[in-house]
């Protein structure tokens, strides 16, 4: 199968590698010249030349919309993952021409998530429900300098809120859509960028009457933390080391980084899809983030209109 990767930055070489190891012949589509890689300057070029049967857009989020215009245009009709978030403002795209469009939110691969998914619907109740992730930026991409990132400009898509959505995905993943809102965030401390780099969002969704996340690009020590009380469980789940805590019951769920996408670009390549976030999931996340971007500077709850 043909696998063509739009963009190559830290994400794309992921994307084209992972690819590579799954038997695909792949091709880029990058301003530069790839040394290794068969590389397109246009996605137009790419689409005819190359003949894709899959086509993953990894470019900045500011371009995701772009590219999913252009491979429309240029009759591509096969399978799309976009890199998550799926845009950096919700837009109502046509994908109907698409066999199938899905939305990188690999983590709801790992191993340890899987194993919450199963305690939680299991579970008559969910009465809360607590998320903490940070990662300090400068240590996001060892050799660069995140003054230059996408994340560090909010005009590309970046900040906290959509590049750590994972969060915000699995939350409605796990617990069902959102019913209102509030929100704190912004640009609080001395890193050297324009976008957002702490949020904490309080919410009410269909499963759950209280739900609180929290991300930041200011944890030295990287968190990705998941607290649950049911009315028989306290379910701790620490996805950076691994673990799980079941009413002091505890187990070891840990996932090569990798794992979880190969599992998700294997479900793209056979065709089941299974567990893969939906174009229209997708926009749901970018509805949260919008509402939780309106809550934090007007100081409001916002509620989800119907």
């Amino acid at each position: 199968m043909n696998g063509l990767v739009i963009g190559y930055g830290s994400i794309g070489k992921r994307h084209s590698r992972i690819l590579k190891e799954l038997g695909c012949d792949v091709a880029v589509v990058s301003r530069r010249q790839i040394e290794g890689e068969r590389t397109f300057r246009s996605l137009g070029e790419a689409v005819h030349s190359f003949a894709p049967d899959y086509v993953v857009i990894a470019n900045e989020t500011s371009r995701h919309s772009v590219s999913l215009q252009e491979l429309a245009a240029s009759g591509y009709r096969g399978k799309v993952l976009v890199e998550k978030p799926l845009f950096d403002a919700r837009l109502a795209l046509d994908v109907r021409p698409f066999q199938a469009c899905y939305v990188a939110y690999n983590l709801r691969f790992h191993p340890l998530l899987r194993r919450v998914c199963e305690l939680v619907r299991s579970e008559g109740r969910v009465i809360s429900v607590q998320v903490c992730t940070g990662q300090y930026l400068p240590f996001w991409r060892p050799g660069t300098d995140y003054r230059q990132s996408y994340s560090a400009r909010k005009a590309l898509g970046g900040g906290v809120l959509r590049d750590l959505s994972h969060e915000l995905d699995y939350v409605h993943w796990l617990f069902g859509e959102w019913r209102e809102l509030t929100a704190i965030g912004g640009k609080f401390s001395g890193l050297e960028i324009d976008s957002d780099d702490a949020f904490t969002i309080l919410m009410t969704t269909e499963r759950c009457p209280m739900v609180s996340v929290h991300l930041n690009y200011l944890d030295r020590v990287s968190r990705r933390e998941i607290l649950i009380q049911t009315d028989e469980k306290v379910i701790c789940a620490d996805m950076v080391r691994g673990t799980l805590d079941v009413n002091g019951t505890k187990e070891t769920l840990e996932a090569e980084r990798d794992e979880t996408y190969r599992e998700m670009h294997r479900q793209m390549l056979q065709g089941t899809y299974q567990g893969l976030c939906s174009y229209e999931d997708g926009l749901i996340v970018l509805e949260m983030i919008e509402a939780a971007e309106r809550a934090a500077t007007e100081r409001k709850w916002v509620k989800r209109c119907p």
